[in-house]
């Protein structure tokens, strides 16, 4: 009986096996500890599928070496379908620049779909005598090598970001090191440390009327909806600028092309749901829900851009 089975499975067309998918619960690798914004997104997303799929979508949280760790894991796993990776900037983009690592994010995943992407606010406190990006150029140019800066860690995104725009601007500041994104805000507002580049959702509590931080930029290609009174880098002297995280799912690379794209599309309906896309919101990240090749072509791109901002940086790869 187990025989024929099998012969009937191989002479079966591979479009006909993948369309049998899923026939038991798929896991999610997520490269981060519970918590943060890639879990955020992996643990929503992952509930999205399971009701789309019909089968359980279970997030599974392996971190270690800045995600490289999942990144190895599901880059070998079997290209069945039953393992996905909840990927992010750090592990597609710019570890390959920082650190040796024994995946390449190029050639070992297919890429599925960005789920969404969230830029970050440059954020300083009332200490600093200037009301726009251009006073605070002006500031820093004539106190050089005289200001700091919080970083959430070296090699982080928001260390990078800040990286890149002061060698945009021609700017020296010192980075401050802390241990993540919540102390770091928290001493700027405290006004021990000057500015902070970081998420909306580490910043803006503390921005608008009554708040202790100025909000003088944005890192998008385009103004965030949070903040739509607040230019970005770009607009204001510095084209071509842009930085920011992406979070998304990519499966192994040899996984059926039919299962890829079933799950692209499913992740695509998320963002025509308006439950979906707000839950995303509430975490700061703008839904984008792109398809495959938008997805590869952006792992592309950022790879160009982290590597000038860890050149900036002065970071050496390990």
């Amino acid at each position: 009986m187990k025989k024929s089975l099998i012969l009937i499975l191989l002479g079966l067309p591979l479009g006909a096996l993948a369309q049998a998918w899923p026939q038991k619960p798929i896991r999610v690798i997520v490269p981060f500890p519970p918590g943060g914004v890639t879990d955020s997104v992996a643990r929503i997303t992952a509930e999205w599928l399971t009701q789309r799929l019909g089968q359980p979508v279970v997030a599974e949280n392996r971190p270690g070496a800045s995600g490289a760790i999942a990144a190895d894991l599901v880059a070998r796993a079997d290209p069945d379908g039953y393992t996905l990776f909840s990927a992010s900037t750090p592990q597609l983009s710019i570890l390959p620049h920082v650190q040796k690592i024994t995946y390449d994010p190029l050639k070992d995943f297919a890429p599925v779909s960005i789920v969404g992407t969230n830029a970050f606010a440059l954020g300083c406190n009332e200490k600093v005598p200037a009301a726009s990006l251009k006073e605070f150029i002006a500031y820093g140019k004539a106190h050089p090598g005289q200001l700091s800066y919080a970083s959430p860690g070296a090699g982080s995104v928001g260390h990078l970001t800040m990286e890149l725009f002061l060698a945009r601007a021609g700017l020296k500041m010192e980075p401050v090191l802390y241990k993540g994104g919540g102390p770091a805000v928290a001493d700027v507002v405290a006004g021990h440390v000057p500015c902070y580049f970081g998420n909306f959702n580490e910043l803006i509590p503390h921005a608008g009327a009554g708040g202790r931080l100025k909000i003088f930029a944005v890192s998008g290609a385009s103004r965030a909806p949070q903040l739509p009174n607040v230019p970005t880098v770009a607009e204001q002297g510095y084209p071509g600028f842009r930085t920011m995280t992406m979070n998304g799912y990519v499966a192994p690379a040899a996984t059926p092309r039919e299962i890829v794209e079933r799950v692209a599309r499913e992740i695509g309906a998320g963002c025509k749901d308006a439950a979906f896309s707000e839950r995303l919101r509430k975490i700061g990240v703008d839904p984008v829900c792109s398809t495959p090749p938008e997805f590869s072509q952006a792992i592309r791109d950022d790879l160009s851009i982290w590597k000038e901002a860890v050149t900036a940086a002065g970071i050496k790869p390990q």
